[in-house]
């Protein structure tokens, strides 16, 4: 469903709708995605999850960091979560987003910034994940993880499969901890699969790449069909549970998750906790069809029903006061 998929991308990149939704903390359906919004919460979801068996990656949310005080002060509240995840002994490490941390304001400044949680995170033998963003941020990203490569051996990073030289990517990052995941933004024809048949085939070939080449591979998807080709293609290469993991996000095919990290693969967790939830709570439900029908399901009430429908409303407006002018 492209145009749905396209309307829920457009909603996540809307300022004034991620300023007004934070106003009602988790209440639009977030709360069975998103693990709280300060650290004692998600600590507390961590623990529940290590119960289990299962690790966590943590992101910390924020979106339109567009001055340097709010990226000092996302970099200080990140640094916090990871003494709190050493502190309590939890089994989780740290991914981060370059733009909240100032990618789009200065490259040295964001440098610092990260320069400062890896070191951290390096302290207490803590891996720490760089997010991918949009395309314009992804070959500074890239570099950004090379450059703090050379003093800190405790990074890696994420390859998208619906760009085109995602395998190339994939090749020139083998000897870091890949995550692979489709993709989650609205990416141009000129550098992107469009199909998702042409993605979910590149997406394959990238992780039967990874597996055989590279340091570690987290494998992200929900999609059962591809969990299940992992393991006949790990099977039939022997290739060891210690180089690979399945990842999923926090409140999708919890099941799923279990029986995984029952079955004694290496599982971990996406999990994504803050104030500023709305941009990854929209990309979440552009994702997939399914992701709607399970937000439904699980927490839409009359009342949440009706506050998305005057956030959908608010956007509609706001396309038909731009289209008029």
């Amino acid at each position: 469903m492209p145009i749905l998929r396209d309307f829920f991308i457009a909603l996540s990149e809307n300022q004034f709708l991620n300023k007004a939704a934070q106003k009602y903390g988790l209440k639009l359906g977030a709360q069975s995605v998103v693990a709280g919004t300060n650290i004692p919460e998600v600590i507390e979801s961590i623990k529940e999850l290590n119960k289990h068996g299962i690790s966590c990656t943590v992101d910390v949310l924020g979106e339109f960091v567009n001055d340097r005080a709010e990226a000092v002060k996302a970099k200080d509240y990140i640094i916090e979560t990871i003494e709190a995840i050493h502190e309590n002994g939890v089994d989780a490490h740290i991914s981060i987003k370059p733009s909240q941390l100032g990618l789009k304001i200065d490259f040295d400044f964001c440098y610092e910034n990260v320069m400062e949680i890896v070191g951290t995170a390096h302290k207490y033998n803590m891996h720490v994940n760089f997010d991918q963003e949009t395309y314009d941020l992804l070959e500074p990203t890239f570099k950004l993880m090379e450059k703090v490569s050379e003093t800190y051996d405790n990074v890696g990073t994420v390859i998208q499969a619906y760009f085109f030289k995602a395998k190339e990517y994939a090749e020139k990052y083998k000897n870091y901890r890949l995550r692979i995941v489709k993709g989650a933004y609205k990416e141009s024809p000129n550098v992107a699969y469009q199909d998702k048949n042409d993605i979910d085939l590149n997406f394959i070939e990238i992780i039967e790449y990874s597996l055989l080449n590279c340091k570690f591979t987290s494998i992200a998807t929900h999609d059962h069909n591809v969990i299940n080709h992992v393991k006949q293609f790990v099977k039939d290469h022997n290739i060891p549970n210690d180089r690979f993991e399945f990842q999923m996000l926090y409140g999708f095919r919890k099941d799923m998750q279990l029986q995984l990290a029952k079955e004694g693969y290496n599982f971990c967790t996406y999990v994504p906790f803050g104030s500023d939830w709305y941009g990854y709570f929209m990309r979440r439900l552009a994702e997939r069809p399914q992701n709607i029908q399970l937000v439904t399901k699980q927490v839409f009430n009359k009342k949440t029903n009706t506050m998305l429908a005057l956030v959908a409303g608010a956007f509609a407006l706001g396309r038909l006061t731009k289209r008029n002018k």
